[in-house]
This record gives structure tokens, C-alpha cells and sequence, in this order.
């Protein structure tokens, strides 16, 4: 698994770089227009390119019998490919064990959160895509999500369907599926040829398979023609990629330190300030941090914002506010930088967090405020509703969970200042989530972990995360930017109705609450595309 995710982050990685390589050689009048994210030294392009009538026409033709090939054929495609290749315990499916599973219903499985919160929301956005590419919108698309993990769920497993896949795969992947294949969108021109049409294509292909899939089996790929093939235009976008070093710092009262490699890709795609939303994600921002560092999760953080709908509630030369609905996707991981092992029950986790919220929908309000040209700032707010996320847990460990599903909310904000002549840039940002979970664990403490109940959401917990990001960004020289990021990672959890015992059956604590605290030092190179 850890091998199959390295390889899609680099495919990944190598596709965000083709986008802004091929899009530099574009002809004059079609170029992504590259504003600033962070850095803002130009402003994006006031009136970006609208698609062509005829590609948007001939790309809304919906084909429901080929979305649905494509959605049956990549279950089948992996399901052979667990069976045969990998010979999966889960994969020896029978009428049987499909009857078993319409008979128990669904449960809460125990797959590691990388798995539950990356790996099956990437599904989900193999599904959408393939709607997506034939001709559906947004939301119709979202359908063939929950159909496609619906599916695999019920018929292609022997495990029993599982609540938080057919939540966290259709929504996740919806959010995931809808970024990839705008991003894909950037880099087709049905007007190029030669190499340069080569490298689009499998620019494409990488970010949006099934967009890829569809062009092949279409024709589209190597069919020339008159007008680009895009069914979006190109909206302003901004695009950086960091690298350099990061320090993680103690737990809790103990100084600890560990340091390591570092990168950062982030996008700003359409104009957060638009004076109305036309479709969902015509404005969207995606970030993804991963890190070398022994003992450290590669992915460590992955987060995406995209709008739904939008209205602008105040405009002036000066100043500007609008407010909207969201949808958020975040992904935050850790790992121990202790050099001690956890003793005994009673030693709270040495892991400082983990957080995955693959479903949340949220009401956010945006402003900016410039004076003479020269200062700018710009604050936003929003506040979610957490349908499902998973959160650390210092006790319940089942198989390879060590986190607790459940509901919630979340708060994040964030403000920042730049000046254009000096290229200078700093902000922070504050994130805090509150995960309750409903049905948990009716156990003593000494039982865990070898009586668990199943088919639990982890403790009966309910746990406050708090993240606080501090940035700095100043111009090296053209588009190289010298970049400090100070993180603050605060988690509280309050165990209810949990007993902890001594050996000799002495009570020492009744509702217990465990805190973990983690600072992060980032200082990196940043190239602005």
C-alpha cells in the first residue's frame, strides 16, 4: 500500500509540473494566467478565457452506458488484481459472502486512516471522473460515486460493507475527483500535435485516469481539432511548489526533536473574488504537504476548499466581501518522534495527532482590502458541519485502527497581509475541530485491546483539535521566495464513561482527558509558477 501511494504522489507531483510546463508553450492568446497565491505580485487576469461553445456541447453529451462500463470495469479491474496478484484474503468472493453481506449490513471497519481517508476517497474519484468525462455534471457525477462504492462494497469483498467507505469514498471523491479533472482540463489542446500532444495526453491521464480512459476510448486523444477540447477555458491559476527542511518539537512537557526533508504543492485555481459562483469548484484550493522523515507518514497533510456557490455582498474600488457555501476535505498526519515505548496502559498515546474529515460542508465568508496598490489584505471564515471524520485515539486499537470515528464540527480562519513591491508576504492561519463519538466501546480499561466490541466508532470520546499555522514568505529573486512556516498542533481528548484501574482493580481516574501538543518548523524554498 505504502509503495502504491509513493508512486501516485509522484505521478501526481509529475502531472501539476506538465501543467504549467506545457501550458508555457500554448499560444499567446491561450496561456494560464499565473497569479499569486501567497506571494500576489501580479493580480490574476480580470477576464480569463472562456471555453468554446462547440467543445463545451460536445463534452455535456452525456453516455450513461459507457460511464457505467467504466465504473463496473475499474471495480472488476481491481477486484482481479487483489485476487490474482495480490491473492487478498477479501478478494475470495462467492454468492455466498454477497449474500452475507445484504444479510449483516453495514459496520465500521478497522483499515488504517491513510487507507479510509486518501486511498478510498481516490476511488471514489476514479467513479466521478468516469461520469464526469462523459458528459454528467457535479452533481450528477456524485451519483456514480456512491454507485460505483455501493458495488464494491456489497459484491466485490468478503468483508462486511463498511459505513464510514460508503460515506468518506462518494463525497471524498467527489472533492478529489472534481479538483483532478479541472487540473486536467489545463493541460488538453486538441489543436497541438507531435510530442507536445503526447505529453498532454499523458499529463492528463496522470491526473484524471478515467479522463484519460474516456479520450482513448473515444478517439479524443489523437483526434485534431479546431478548438482546445476544454469544457472549462482557463481561469486564472496560481501554482507553487516548496522544498527544504522541517523540524518536529516535543510532545507534551518532554523536548523532543527530529528533523527531515519537506515539500509543499499548493493551487489556487479561479477567482476567489468572483462576483458569482457558475458552478461548483469554479474556484477551489488544493494543498498537499508530504515529508521525508524516518518514522514520519509521508502524507502529511492534504486539504482542499472548493465553492459551491457564491454572492457577493459588497464591492468597492478598495474593498471587496463575499460569502458562500464549501466544501472541505482535510487530511493531517503524525507520527511519534519519542524515543521511549508506551510502558503501560496508562501512558498516554506518544502519537500527537491524526485527523481525516473526507465529509464536511460549510457556510465561509471572504474579504480583501487594498490601499494604494501597494498593501493588500485579505481575511476569510468559514464554519462546518464534520458529517464523518476520524480522530486519534490514545486507547482503542482494533486491527489497524488507532482512531475513532465520528461527527462534529470544525471552525478554520485565517488573514494575511502582502506588499507587492517588496515581494513580502505573512499571515496566519487557525484550524479547530470538534469530533464526538456516538457509538463507542462499553469496556473497562483493562480489557484493551484484547475484548473490543465490534462494529464501534472507537471510544466513547469526544476530542478538540487545534491547529495554528504562522507563515512568512519574501522574494529571493524573480519568482523564488525564501518560505518559514511555524505550525502548532494542540489535541484534547475527553474519555467518558472510562474507568482507569491499577493491577489490583483500584480506581485512579473516571472520564480521564489526555492532551497532546507538536510544533513544526518548515523552511523552504518556494518557486511561484
Amino acid at each position: 500500500m505504502r509503495g502504491r501511494f509513493i508512486v501516485s504522489l509522484f505521478l501526481l507531483f509529475c502531472g501539476f509540473v506538465f501543467i504549467n510546463r506545457l501550458s508555457a508553450g500554448t499560444r499567446d492568446t491561450d496561456r494560464v494566467s499565473v497569479g499569486r497565491l501567497e506571494f500576489a505580485e501580479i493580480p490574476p487576469v480580470p477576464t480569463p478565457q472562456l471555453p468554446d461553445s462547440v467543445d463545451v456541447a460536445r463534452l455535456n453529451h452525456k453516455a450513461f452506458w459507457r460511464a457505467s462500463a467504466e465504473v463496473v470495469g475499474f471495480n472488476l479491474a481491481l477486484w482481479s488484481f487483489d485476487r490474482y496478484i495480490r491473492h487478498g484474503e477479501y478478494s475470495y468472493i462467492s454468492w455466498n459472502t454477497i449474500k452475507e453481506n445484504f444479510r449483516h449490513g453495514f459496520e465500521w471497519d478497522n483499515d488504517q486512516l491513510l487507507t479510509n481517508i486518501f486511498a478510498h476517497p481516490y476511488n471514489g474519484s476514479l467513479y466521478y471522473n468516469a461520469a464526469r468525462s462523459n458528459g454528467y455534471n457535479f452533481w450528477q457525477s456524485s451519483l456514480f460515486t456512491i454507485g460505483g462504492s455501493a458495488m464494491w462494497e456489497m459484491f466485490m469483498e468478503r468483508e462486511y460493507p463498511s459505513t464510514n467507505d460508503i460515506i468518506a469514498t462518494p463525497v471524498g471523491g467527489t472533492a478529489l475527483g472534481e479538483v483532478l479533472y479541472r487540473l486536467s482540463d489545463l493541460v488538453i489542446d486538441d489543436r497541438t500535435e507531435g510530442w507536445e500532444r503526447a505529453g498532454r495526453e499523458v499529463a492528463a491521464f496522470v491526473l484524471s485516469p478515467m479522463r484519460g480512459l474516456t479520450r482513448v476510448v473515444t478517439g479524443r486523444a489523437w483526434m485534431q481539432r479546431d478548438t482546445p477540447g476544454r469544457r472549462f477555458g482557463i481561469p486564472p491559476v496560481n501554482l507553487s511548489f516548496s522544498l527544504g527542511a522541517r523540524l518536529l518539537l516535543f510532545h507534551d512537557y518532554k523536548q523532543y526533536v527530529k528533523g527531515g526533508m519537506t515539500g509543499r504543492v499548493s493551487i489556487e485555481y479561479g477567482d476567489r473574488f468572483a462576483k458569482r459562483t457558475v458552478q461548483p469548484y469554479d474556484y477551489f484550493t488544493f494543498l498537499l504537504d508530504f515529508d521525508v522523515m524516518k518514522g514520519q507518514p509521508l502524507l502529511s497533510r492534504l486539504e482542499i476548499h472548493g465553492r459551491l456557490l457564491s454572492k457577493e455582498i459588497y464591492d468597492s474600488p478598495k474593498s471587496h466581501v463575499s460569502v458562500g457555501m464549501y466544501q472541505h476535505f482535510d487530511f493531517m498526519d503524525s507520527d511519534t518522534i519519542s524515543p521511549q515505548t508506551k510502558s503501560n496502559k496508562l501512558f498516554e498515546c506518544l502519537v500527537p495527532y491524526k485527523l481525516g474529515v473526507p465529509a464536511s460542508l460549510g457556510a465561509g465568508i471572504t474579504g480583501r482590502y487594498t490601499e494604494s496598490g501597494v498593501w493588500h489584505i485579505e481575511g476569510n471564515a468559514h464554519v462546518n458541519a464534520v458529517f464523518l471524520g476520524g480522530i486519534l485515539t490514545d486507547f482503542y486499537r482494533n486491527d489497524e485502527r488507532n482512531y475513532n470515528w465520528g461527527t462534529g464540527f470544525s471552525v478554520k480562519g485565517g488573514a494575511s497581509c502582502f506588499n507587492r513591491p517588496l515581494g513580502l508576504n505573512m499571515g496566519a492561519n487557525i484550524r479547530f475541530y470538534k469530533i464526538y463519538t456516538l457509538k463507542g466501546c462499553d469496556l473497562d480499561y483493562l480489557e484493551y485491546p484484547d475484548l473490543l466490541e465490534p462494529n464501534r466508532q472507537g471510544d466513547k470520546c469526544n476530542t478538540g483539535f487545534f491547529t495554528l499555522n504562522f507563515h512568512c514568505n519574501c522574494r529571493l529573486w524573480h519568482n523564488l521566495y525564501a518560505t518559514f512556516n511555524l505550525d502548532w498542533y494542540k489535541r484534547r481528548s475527553h474519555y467518558l464513561e472510562l474507568n482507569l484501574k491499577d493491577a489490583n482493580e483500584y480506581y485512579l481516574a473516571s472520564s480521564p482527558i489526555f492532551k497532546s501538543n507538536q510544533l513544526g518548523l518548515k523552511m523552504m524554498l518556494t518557486y511561484n509558477l
